[in-house]
């Protein structure tokens, strides 16, 4: 997602600015050990580069700052890395950065809370969100570092230094404990970066991430470490709802990149999604689509190379075709038709019980169906016209489930930035009219343009400083 290169559409928005508050201080615990255990810093930090709030008013476009506000604090990207576990409990290593904020500003003073920051899909093999080069790191540097947080984000295992040959994309229990050992060891970090951290702990994540934050602050729940704040940004976190959608024939923009990462996810930890690749894949894919992604090939280059199809998830002939989703029928398709039909007689058959393995690992794997009542304030917040996480079965069917919880609904704040301001007490007014206006410049290149950018850098923005908003009231 090159959020640097798209936020400039939003050259017109408005800045949401939140505060910080105090708290008690918190143990940075000890500095570094070899063990590779599940938290263990596996030596100190490394700062890779300081900018100024002048300087990184230099680097980035001044759009970028229209929308996260003018920066306060001088940020330290800090590049750490960590012992995890993969998809099936196997021992291995992550990296991740640590953006510390410092200054002479009220805000970026004292001791300050933490964002742990869960970030979106990537097939980058080399994701580093310790460096501001990467859109998505200097995103949420600006968004919230510049503003007085510190961030710990890591780049989950499966990516950069990770040891780990694949990623555990969509594994609940996976990417909670990378999360929770990424937030670990950084604080066994934090002396040595100058970190000095108060008791607030705020979670959030885009795309990919909005799922890893919820199963994230799930488990920090579990466990009685208090969270203050989550906040899920476009999250795909009706798992199973989703692929039974997408197996209908309700595909989602981007579908033959997410679903390799899934499948493989997937077949890492249950062993069982297929006999073999050729059972699900077309003959074309199968001889590499096990080790295909995360991936150091530009996705351009994969689909150009026939790596993988940029739209074809299902063979023109397979039916049902509803109408609207056309491109992702045709030749070079990426799913047999035989394992598509499966999945639908199953479907049909045990649309509550599924016994396709496909459906009941997403059913293990999806947040919505663990009996779980979040005890914490949380923000959903996403676009209604997205064409990747659709708004309605993710965002909405999760505010549904939780209200059939009971969960007050003062606790989960629903946010449609695809939207009218409604009224002039709307707290986030700005980030609508931001989007709307964001929105309108990507229109100037067609209707295909808007789909193409909605979800990786239309709406990142405009959710990001929405949450900074909800979290300033904490």
């Amino acid at each position: 997602m090159k959020f640097f290169k798209l936020v400039a559409t939003a050259a017109a928005a408005s800045a949401l600015l939140a505060g910080c508050g105090g708290g008690d201080s918190v143990s940075d615990g000890p500095s570094f050990d070899l063990s590779g255990a599940p938290g263990s810093l596996m030596a100190t930090p490394t700062t890779l580069t300081t900018l100024t709030p002048q300087a990184f008013q230099a680097a980035a476009p001044a759009s970028l700052f229209q929308v996260a506000g003018v920066p306060k604090c001088t940020v330290t990207f800090n590049y750490f890395q960590y012992g995890t576990v993969g998809g099936a409990g196997e021992k291995t290593t992550a990296s991740g950065g640590i953006m510390v904020p410092s200054g002479t500003d009220a805000a970026c003073t004292g001791e300050r809370p933490v964002l742990l920051y869960a970030h979106g899909t990537t097939i980058d093999k080399n994701k580093n969100m310790a460096s501001p080069s990467d859109s998505e790191a200097a995103l949420i540097a600006a968004m919230f570092a510049a503003q007085g947080y510190i961030v710990v984000a890591p780049n989950y295992a499966g990516y950069d230094s990770s040891t780990l040959p694949y990623h555990p994309y969509l594994n609940m229990d996976q990417q909670a404990k990378d999360m929770v050992d990424a937030l670990t060891a950084a604080r066994k970090g934090f002396a040595a970066v100058g970190a000095k951290a108060n008791a607030k702990l705020f979670v959030s994540g885009y795309s990919q991430g909005g799922f890893v934050s919820m199963v994230t602050q799930r488990a920090l729940q579990l466990a009685g470490t208090p969270v203050t704040a989550a906040a899920h940004l476009s999250a795909p976190v009706s798992l199973s709802a989703f692929g039974d959608a997408v197996y209908a024939g309700n595909v989602n923009l981007g579908a033959t990149i997410f679903s390799p990462l899934l499948i493989t996810s997937l077949q890492r930890t249950y062993g069982n999604i297929y006999g073999t690749p050729a059972d699900m894949y077309e003959a074309a894919y199968v001889p590499h689509i096990e080790t295909l992604l995360p991936s150091k090939t530009p996705q351009n280059e994969l689909f150009a190379t026939g790596k993988l199809p940029p739209t074809a998830f299902f063979a023109a002939d397979s039916l049902p075709k509803p109408a609207g989703f056309e491109t992702f029928f045709g030749a070079g398709n990426l799913i047999k038709t035989s394992y598509r039909n499966a999945y639908l007689a199953d479907l049909a058959t045990n649309p509550t019980t599924p016994k396709h393995p496909l459906r009941i690992a997403a059913n293990k794997n999806d947040p919505l169906k663990q009996d779980w009542t979040p005890n914490r304030p949380m923000l959903m917040c996403g676009g209604n016209a997205d064409p990747t996480v659709f708004y309605a079965l993710n965002t909405l069917g999760a505010q549904a489930y939780f209200t059939s919880k009971g969960v007050p609904a003062q606790a989960v704040t629903v946010l449609d930035v695809d939207s009218a301001p409604s009224g002039a007490t709307d707290p986030f007014a700005a980030a609508k009219v931001g989007f709307g206006l964001a929105k309108t410049a990507a229109a100037a290149g067609g209707v295909s343009a808007v789909l193409q950018a909605y979800h990786g850098s239309l709406v990142p923005p405009f959710c990001n400083a929405a949450a900074r908003g909800y979290f300033a009231q904490f």
